[in-house]
This record gives structure tokens, sequence and C-alpha cells, in this order.
């Protein structure tokens, strides 16, 4: 199982998985989930000659669970870690929904040196919550009891929450049943510290900024069936802040279109790569 130790503090150990041959492409999950969300993705860019890696988050899947660093200048320093750990150049970095704040902040942080593209994936920029000069954003009392509802009972927060993520309910077609348990139980071994205090990290921070230093091409997709992040409230406002920025926009998919879109966000990304 291979592993690095993190520069941050506190420092941790962090896990990946490393496949293929060629330009490689980091895919950063999302909430609350691992680098096993990404199956399909790793599967079809590796087949296309991509190398590829996927990490877990500090907290989640079998990386290390400190007692914090569960914020985005932490979250973007263990990336660079990473980048630096498997010397890394020419890299694309994918960031799904929460993973989305780890490229933005990278860029605000670290730049473009060692980056040649970006991907912005169902993602949580440019800034969730609502302020006084972000009124797009979403009422800091969901956050709120999102935070509530995971420290009074992670498990039950879970079993509502994983099928939302794929707009499923009992007896829908096209979704196995076993999609959404597989999901739970990625998502109840993560550190119960770190699933309450990410929620916080995703919620309120403001990548307006970090989006401003994206300087290269930039592939942002989005589904207009997203119930967690809604492409109104983060992809399409996204979009407009990367200059040169591309926006797709797949009809029907929910929150979770890495697994109910494979095939059809595989050919976006693949499309983008190639480019």
């Amino acid at each position: 199982m291979p592993t690095f130790t993190t520069t941050s503090n506190p420092s941790t150990h962090i896990h990946y998985e490393d496949r293929g041959e060629g330009q490689p492409v980091v895919l950063i999950h999302g909430w609350p989930l691992s680098h096993r969300m990404w199956e399909g993705q790793v599967n079809a860019l590796v087949e296309a000659g991509y190398r590829t890696v996927a990490y877990d988050r500090r907290g989640f899947g079998e990386s290390g669970r400190p007692a914090g660093g569960y914020d985005y200048d932490t979250f973007a320093s263990d990336l660079n870690d990473l980048i630096h750990t498997l010397a890394l150049h020419d890299v694309v970095l994918a960031g799904f929904s929460m993973g989305g704040g780890e490229v933005a902040r990278y860029f605000g942080r670290y730049g473009s040196e060692r980056v040649a593209k970006a991907m912005l994936l169902a993602a949580v920029p440019p800034f969730l919550l609502k302020t006084l000069d972000n009124p797009e954003g979403v009422d800091g009392h969901v956050f709120e009891g999102m935070v509530a509802k995971v420290t009074r009972d992670r498990i039950g927060f879970l079993a509502e929450f994983v099928p939302q993520f794929f707009n499923w309910a009992p007896g829908a077609e096209g979704l196995s049943p076993d999609v959404i348990a597989y999901n739970k139980s990625i998502a109840w071994v993560a550190s119960p510290l770190a699933t309450r205090q990410c929620i916080v990290a995703f919620g309120t921070t403001d990548f307006r900024p970090d989006l401003a230093r994206i300087d290269v091409p930039t592939l942002i997709v989005h589904g207009d069936a997203d119930g967690i992040v809604p492409a109104q409230v983060s992809g399409m406002r996204s979009a407009a802040m990367v200059a040169g920025s591309r926006l797709e926009i797949i009809a029907g998919a929910p929150h979770g279109l890495t697994v109910t879109h494979g095939p059809a966000l595989n050919d976006l990304m693949l499309d983008f790569l190639r480019s």
C-alpha cells in the first residue's frame, strides 16, 4: 500500500494508487468518500494511456486520521506533497465536489508551474456560503445543520445523504441498490472528526481568489440535476470566473455523476485531455 508522509502540521500519512503510464492525471475525491469513487474513471484513463494517481484525503479511506488539518490550506499542502513525492510534471488536476476545492486552492498557493490542465467536476467552488458579497450562495444554517446531524448520528445522516448523492430512491431504475450500499461503506470508515470538520471547510471556504489564479486550460463539468451542489451555485459561476474555461452540463446527471453518467463523463475528460 503506497503512502507518503505529509509536511503539514499535524503531519499524517496519505495513501494513494498509482496506475498506468503517460501524462499524469491526479484524481481528488469528494466528501465523504475516498479514492475508490474513481474506479470507472481510473479504468478509462489508464486504458487511454494516462498515468492515473488517486489518493485518499487525510481522514478518509486508508490515509491517516490526524487530530487536525481539515482545512483547504492543509489539503492543498498535502496535494503539493503528493506531486513532489511522485516528481510529477505536466500534471492534470481533477477534483470532484469537495476535491475541486483542493484544485482551486492549489493554484492559489502554488501556481501552475507543474500543472498543464485542470478539471472541476461537480465541484464546490467558487464559494458555497451565502454572504453579503455572495448572495448566490447557500444559507449557513444548511451547513450548521449538517454538522449537527453528523455529530449526533453520523451513520444515520449517511443513510439519508448517500441516496441523495445519486438522486436514488428505493425501486428506482438504472442504479443498483448495491451502489448505494457500497458508497455508504466507504463513508462509514472515514474519521468522524474529518467528516464533521470537512463540512465547515467546503461549506465556508471562499475560492474566488484561487480561481482567478488558474491560468491553464480548465474543464468544468456539472449535472443539471445536481441537488447536492447545484450547477447554478457552483459550476456555472466558476466557468464565468476561470478565463477560457470549458463548461459542460450533463443533462439529468445528479451529484454522483462519476457513477450514474460515468461513460459520458469519461468521454468529456478524455476529449479534454487530448485537446
